[in-house]
C-alpha cells in the first residue's frame, strides 16, 4: 500500500489535465480566501499601525542584521519546533499534525503534476511519504481531538461538540482519513473505492474552500505576530506594555502545578 500511487490508477477515469486543475483551483482559493480574510479582520492594517505605535517607545534601534537573526529564531522556535506550546503532549500533537500537512501536501503536488499516470510510476519514497504524511496528520489530529482538546480536557465537554473553529481540523481529518481509506480500498480492488475517493475530494474542497471561515489562515499570521513580538522585545517597545517592575516577567511555575481540570 504504501508503494501505491492512487492517482495513477484515477487518471484511467480521469484525465490528469482535470487533477492538475483542481490543484491549481484549491491554490488560488487559499490565496484568495487569506487576502479577504486579511481585508476583513483588518490583520495587516492592524500589524501596521501596532509598529507604527511601538516605533515612539523604542529605547534602541534594531539593525537589519538583528532583524534577519531574530527572523531566524521565529522560523526555528515559534514555527519549526512550536515553542509557544507548553503542554507537551498538545506541542507533539501539533507538530505531528503539523509536518504530516506539510509532507501530505507537497507529495499530492508531486504525485498529480510529476507522476500521473502509470507511464510514469512514481518512486516509493514519494507515495510512502504520502501515506506516512496522511497518517501523521491522523495521529496528532484525532489525539488533539479526543484528549488535548481545551473544552474536552479542562471542561468536560462532549468530544461530539462541535462549533465554527472546529472546521479546519475536522476537514483536515476527513480529509486525510478518506484519503488513507480511499488508497487502500483502491489496492484491495473494492466496490466502495469510488465512494471513498468522493468523499475525500469533497473533504479536501471544504479544507481548502472555507479559508475565510475557518482557522487555515492562522499558519499565515502566527509566524508574523511573534517576529513583531521578539522585534518589540528587542527594541524596548515591549508591545506598548510598561516593563514589569516589582515582579519578573515570568511567574514562577505555580500555575502549571495542576492541570485545569475542575469541571
Amino acid at each position: 500500500m504504501l508503494s501505491h500511487n492512487p492517482f495513477a490508477e484515477l487518471s484511467q477515469m480521469i484525465d490528469p489535465a482535470v487533477m492538475q486543475a483542481y490543484v491549481v483551483l484549491m491554490f488560488l482559493l487559499v490565496l484568495g480566501s487569506t487576502v479577504l480574510d486579511t481585508i476583513h479582520k483588518k490583520s495587516a492594517k492592524y500589524f501596521f499601525q501596532a509598529s507604527q505605535k511601538a516605533k515612539k517607545n523604542q529605547t534602541r534601534s534594531v539593525g537589519g542584521g538583528e532583524k534577519v537573526s531574530i527572523a531566524v529564531k521565529t522560523a526555528v522556535n515559534e514555527v519549526m519546533l512550536s515553542s509557544e506550546f507548553c503542554n507537551a503532549r498538545r506541542r507533539i500533537a501539533h507538530l505531528l499534525g503539523m509536518y504530516g500537512f506539510v509532507i501530505f501536501l507537497v507529495t499530492t503536488v508531486m504525485l498529480i503534476f510529476a507522476y500521473p499516470t502509470p507511464a510514469t510510476p512514481a518512486p516509493a519514497s514519494v507515495t510512502g511519504l504520502w501515506h506516512i504524511g496522511a497518517l501523521m496528520v491522523c495521529v496528532g489530529g484525532y489525539w488533539f481531538w479526543f484528549f488535548i482538546r481545551v473544552d474536552v480536557a479542562a471542561e468536560g465537554n462532549a468530544w461530539y461538540r462541535i462549533m465554527r473553529a472546529d472546521l479546519f481540523i475536522l476537514a483536515l481529518l476527513a480529509t486525510t482519513t478518506f484519503a488513507l481509506i480511499w488508497s487502500y480500498m483502491q489496492t484491495s480492488g473494492s466496490a466502495l473505492t469510488t465512494l471513498a475517493f468522493v468523499l475525500f475530494v469533497i473533504s479536501s474542497t471544504t479544507l481548502f474552500g472555507t479559508v475565510l471561515w475557518s482557522k487555515f489562515a492562522h499558519m499565515f499570521f502566527k509566524p508574523a505576530a511573534a517576529f513583531q513580538k521578539r522585534v518589540q522585545e528587542a527594541d524596548g517597545s515591549r508591545a506598548n506594555l510598561p516593563e514589569p517592575a516589582d515582579k519578573p516577567a515570568q511567574f514562577g511555575l505555580g500555575i502549571k502545578r495542576e492541570p485545569a481540570r475542575h469541571y
